[in-house]
């Protein structure tokens, strides 16, 4: 069965990251909620999370690792060298690795995004073009890179997208799901409501 871990950091998009764990806990894909440094995190709402454990070594043995964005969310993930030296090894050794809004950038400092397709929030490609010049960034809503093993999505608004693109990456069928949480309602009716 497949192992997702969730890593959060202080000023991290609330949103985004519970969208993921909800989404693929209801599918039974068991998610794990980490937090970067400590088991508590302040999001950037002044949402109070609790994570399940701290970063550690066994980050190694998830199927996947998602980062939720936020500007100063990202910024801790990107700028932790515990971190970055799992998610290099990760890399080294074919695991997936996710990132949604800001923190692609973190991605991209670790040398994850070189030669990958991926996205990132809106005006934030300027940074991730400078720490990895020879990925491809894109404006799809989400980018899977099946060959380089990165999904990354865009921002608050497509963190459902973002959860159902990585358990369908896991090889879980997400039909029903969306169907269930009004997500093919959405798809079809969004632009009525705007």
């Amino acid at each position: 069965m497949a192992k997702v871990a969730v890593v959060f950091a202080d000023g991290c998009e609330e949103v985004e990251g519970l969208s993921v764990v909800d989404v693929l806990r209801r599918l039974n894909i068991q998610t794990d909620m980490v937090g970067l440094i400590s088991q508590d995190v302040m999001g950037d709402h002044q949402i109070k999370l609790t994570c399940d454990k701290v970063v550690d070594d066994s980050l190694l043995d998830y199927d996947l690792v998602a980062f939720p964005g936020g500007m100063t969310g990202s910024a801790n993930l990107r700028d932790n060298q515990k971190l970055r030296d799992l998610m290099v090894k990760r890399h080294e050794i074919g695991k997936w690795d996710a990132a949604m809004c800001a923190a692609p950038r973190a991605l991209a400092r670790y040398g994850v995004l070189a030669d990958a397709d991926y996205t990132v929030f809106p005006g934030l490609d300027r940074e991730t073009k400078k720490d990895a010049p020879t990925g491809n960034f894109k404006e799809n809503i989400t980018v899977t890179d099946q060959k380089h093993k990165v999904l990354t999505s865009r921002g608050p608004a497509t963190a459902w997208a973002f959860a159902y693109a990585i358990a369908e990456t896991l090889g879980v069928d997400t039909k029903e799901l969306k169907h269930t949480m009004l997500y093919d309602y959405l798809a079809d009716n969004i632009k009525e409501s705007l």
